[in-house]
């Protein structure tokens, strides 16, 4: 009979189903080194937060086939290390969707009409109705920035109420914004404009302090904020100068920067404009429950044998299928990182054409992949091998898939095409015989040059003195070149040029680059 190990506090409807197939065993608050010393008999690992499944954990695992976490995420999980152990790795990506979601709507009335306050007005023996009276959300324009799955189940609660929706997401096309009665728009119009902003955004490097000093001000002096999301999104103590000054009206946080909230927090301080909780997005009884029973059914189908719904590696795939197309996963993943990027995020449409001996092999993995890359830049670890193609449908993202087995420029290569807010891109690259990938070609201006972690792309005049202009535009910026090419069709025509660089380029050096002479079009890109 399988045996399951039970690492961390798992609710009984989980433990009821493993229960069915396998021998279960529940021992929490293992070390690592207990846990390399007994996984080795266990065939599944069954975590929520607690427990970290490092390398030698995974390593020791000679018998493990899946590793569940009962969550949204899987950072806590060494995924690559599972991977090639051919270990699944799964989550419960929608278990607390409608616990987070109903979090942010319940904070949002809780402000508008001072509840926790004037509860506690009540209790300390006060009736003292002229200091509570709060504002209606019926025809109030809400903001949502981030249209995703809670994001989404927000607006359609909000549309329900009467409220006007505008909405921020650069990676979700105009139909699903307008199915879902919103009016898409930039991130300024959405902060001038709204009465209420909601965030539904995870924290990555481009939303960090995405509401901060220069956001605020430009928001209306009564804009009620709410964060359920992901602390550091929002500067705290700018957010709290504001709220003291009376520049906004309100703010409800339920995530923050550094958890639990240190006790000098500014936010502390303040008084009926604020409403703090301590990250209680999740915590609701029935999203316990719906994660446990979620990820103990994915354990319960790989035991017997059967795919998991929700794989965050690669699922369906054999280890020698999988060994075989792990470079070109890799390859569709880079590139269609790059086309996202390039495209500017919004992207309606997908084309992928596989060719060469590429176009003889199973297209879906393929497919999947460069959906991962596509929407790596607005999903970060939330996207994977499973739900990409599912994130993509609900984007609003149309993909169409060729094959050309007659090209062969290199054995097998994939050419990528995307309609997005920056106008129609594509790229393609190939495998070299050694297995190094390469990209060959952009906007049809044949390269060959390896993806790099910070790279520059310009569309430019083929004509002297450019290359030059802009290699001493970024030296006096001290940003090193690590590699540079340049793609042409026609002499004196136009030209791409790739520069591989070492540094990520500081803020404003785009707009300096945009008046070298001769220069279209510069994008950065990062892999």
């Amino acid at each position: 009979m399988p045996k399951v190990l039970v690492s961390d506090p798992i609710d009984q409807a989980g433990l009821d189903i493993l229960s069915q197939v396998a021998q279960v065993d529940v021992k929490t608050g293992l070390s690592n080194e207990e846990l390399v010393q007994i996984i080795p008999e266990y065939d599944a690992l069954m975590i929520r937060s607690g427990t970290r499944v490092t390398p030698e954990i995974i390593e020791a695992g000679n018998q493990l086939k899946i590793i569940g976490r009962a969550g949204v995420g899987v950072d806590n999980v060494d995924v690559p290390s599972a991977t090639r152990k051919g270990i699944v790795v799964v989550n419960s990506p929608e278990g607390n969707t409608i616990a987070a979601a109903e979090h942010a709507l319940a904070m949002m009335l809780s402000l508008s009409r001072y509840i926790p306050d004037a509860n506690q007005s009540v209790k300390n023996g006060k009736w003292d109705r002229k200091s509570y009276v709060g504002a209606e959300v019926y025809k109030k324009t809400l903001g949502i920035v981030g249209l995703g799955k809670i994001g989404s189940h927000v607006a359609a609660a909000a549309k329900a109420m009467g409220m006007k929706l505008l909405a921020y997401d650069p990676f979700i096309s105009i139909e699903r914004a307008d199915h879902l009665g919103c009016r898409l728009v930039d991130m300024d119009l959405l902060f001038r404009e709204s009465d209420y902003i909601t965030l539904h955004i995870p924290k990555t490097p481009e939303t960090a302090n995405l509401i901060n000093a220069e956001a605020l001000a430009k928001m209306k002096p009564t804009v009620r904020i709410i964060n359920c999301a992901r602390g550091g999104i929002i500067d705290e103590a700018a957010l709290a100068e504001a709220l003291k000054a009376g520049r906004i009206g309100g703010a409800a946080l339920d995530v923050y920067d550094n958890e639990p909230l240190e006790a000098d927090s500014p936010l502390r301080s303040l008084g009926k404009e604020a409403i703090l909780t301590p990250h209680l997005g999740a915590s609701t009884a029935e999203a316990q429950i719906n994660v446990a029973i979620d990820v103990a059914e994915q354990i319960r189908d790989v035991l017997l044998g059967l795919p998991a719904r929700s794989a965050v590696n690669i699922p369906g795939l054999y280890p020698d299928a999988l060994e075989k197309l792990r470079p070109y996963l890799q390859l569709a993943e880079n590139l269609g990182n790059l086309v996202g990027q390039l495209a500017g995020g919004r992207v309606e449409l997908l084309n992928v054409r596989l060719q060469g001996e590429l176009a003889d092999n199973n297209s879906q993995p393929i497919v999947v992949a460069a959906l991962k890359g596509l929407l790596s830049q607005a999903l970060r670890e939330r996207v994977n091998y499973v739900n990409a193609s599912i994130e993509a449908k609900e984007r609003g993202i149309r993909i169409i898939e060729t094959r050309d087995a007659s090209i062969r420029d290199y054995t097998g290569s994939l050419h990528l095409e995307a309609k997005g807010a920056l106008g129609d891109h594509s790229v393609t690259g190939a495998l070299l015989g050694d297995g190094e990938i390469r990209i060959t070609d952009i906007d049809e201006f044949p390269i060959n040059v390896p993806p790099t972690h910070h790279m520059l792309f310009t569309r430019h005049r083929d004509m002297p003195g450019i290359i030059g202009k802009i290699g001493s535009l970024l030296g006096s910026f001290n940003v090193n070149i690590a590699s540079m090419q340049v793609g042409r069709k026609i002499v004196r025509g136009d030209a791409v040029m790739v520069l591989s660089l070492d540094d990520p380029l500081p803020e404003g050096i785009l707009a300096e680059i945009m008046k070298v002479p001769g220069i279209r079009d510069a994008y950065t890109v990062m892999l």
